[in-house]
């Protein structure tokens, strides 16, 4: 996520945090505005880095494609 998209985040959560609970001290306000900056970030999308065994997966599957691929064009004289 982008500084830009974390810090309005943490502002929302802020103005959140504001309007939902004004009975809250303020350390639990601030705790709350945390809380909320981490969840937003929690479940972010990866990059996409593949494991070795996401790899490995993916070449096993590559050649099974290949093969299937072979036997058929020999099936239909390619």
């Amino acid at each position: 996520m982008a500084t830009s998209a974390r810090q309005a985040a943490a502002k929302k959560a802020a103005a959140d945090a504001e309007t939902k609970a004004p009975y809250m001290s303020e350390y639990d306000k601030q705790v709350e505005i945390r809380l909320k900056a981490l969840e937003s970030q929690a479940h972010t999308k990866c990059d996409g880095g593949g494991s070795g065994a996401d790899a490995d997966r993916l070449a096993a599957l590559e050649a099974k494609l290949e093969d299937l691929i072979v036997r058929l064009n020999k099936k239909i004289n390619i």
